[in-house]
């Protein structure tokens, strides 16, 4: 089994699990500095550069999970779909030729996300998808999911799983939360209060678990964790497990914010600035509007059922 993302939030739990289920792991990275780190949880290191458009010679495997994805609010469009989208196309052609029977890809929940702010309540698969999204990722992720769905065939069954957030042990969000709620750069839009849908990193391994066993082909699948809650709980929540408070944090109206978001990306793109904006168009979007799914079709037909409560990821917080 191949996996990509290896040293990221989920591949780094993920490869572990895969190794104590009894599979042999291929890790697919483009730096020979992270051989020690994937050798030590178990994986064998492919050396291989998705973003070079050439497909990656692999070893013999029966399945692929592709969790590997360029992810930032704000930057250049190309770098994103070069990532994104062509690496995906360049990995699915390398599997076929690696004999991969199966072929599970990380997509996003967000990809269902309009340009202008719409709330999301409850969407299931049949809701649509922003190829065009003014956000390079999640329109990148759009397509590239698109390339894994239409490669669907005999003897080769692609299944994109799609989580919101995903939060866990060393999520990024998680660990900018106490700089940014110190140092006073942390504002809710619309006081966060608005039902937000999150995963566990766990949540998605067990999903990934489950995709590799069963579930037609040529389908994507939401995947959440199991208790719903307000964006404004959520982050409550990795606060306190980090000894911090959002009692004194304020708020804008989303209008507002997704203005100034707009004004910083058009900034930073002017000025050639590393990084991402504080407040950017995207990240607004992203995490600033209502979103919830609904993951009936994964619990039916994948079996999955999200094992991991809000309590125990809580609970793993601290894990490394």
């Amino acid at each position: 089994m191949l996996v990509t993302g290896g040293t990221g939030l989920l591949g780094g739990r993920l490869i572990p699990k895969l190794v104590a289920d009894g599979h042999q792991v291929f890790a697919l990275t483009r730096s020979t500095s992270s051989h020690a780190r994937l050798q030590a949880m178990g994986a064998t290191p492919v050396d291989a550069d998705l973003e070079s458009g050439a497909p990656p010679v692999l070893p013999l495997i029966d399945a692929v999970v592709h969790a590997a994805a360029m992810f930032r609010f704000s930057g250049p469009r190309k770098p994103f779909f070069r990532t994104n989208t062509d690496g995906t196309a360049a990995l699915l052609k390398a599997a076929g030729s690696a004999s991969a029977r199966t072929f599970v890809y990380i997509s996003a929940a967000g990809i269902i996300m309009d340009d202008d702010g719409t709330p999301v309540r409850n969407a299931d698969e049949s809701a649509p998808v922003f190829t065009h999204h003014f956000s390079a990722y999640l329109a990148s992720k759009a397509r590239a999911e698109a390339l894994v769905l239409a490669a669907n065939q005999t003897g080769f069954r692609t299944i994109a799983l799609r989580p919101p957030a995903i939060w866990g042990p060393g999520d990024p969000f998680g660990r900018a939360l106490p700089d940014a709620v110190g140092s006073g750069r942390f504002a809710f839009i619309d006081r966060g209060d608005y039902a937000f849908s999150t995963c566990h990193v766990d949540n998605v391994i067990e999903a990934i678990r489950c995709a590799l066993e069963r579930g037609e082909g040529g389908r994507a699948f939401f995947i959440k964790d199991r208790e719903e809650q307000t964006f404004r709980a959520f982050v409550a929540s990795l606060a306190r497990v980090q000894g911090l408070s959002i009692d004194k944090l304020g708020s804008m109206p989303y209008w507002l914010a997704s203005a100034v978001g707009r004004l910083l990306d058009a900034i930073w793109a002017v000025a050639r600035k590393d990084g991402d904006p504080p407040i950017s168009r995207s990240m607004i979007r992203m995490i600033g509007r209502a979103f919830t799914i609904d993951d009936t079709a994964a619990r039916r037909e994948l079996g999955y059922a999200g094992r991991t409560s809000r309590a125990d990821g809580l609970g793993r917080y601290g894990e490394s």
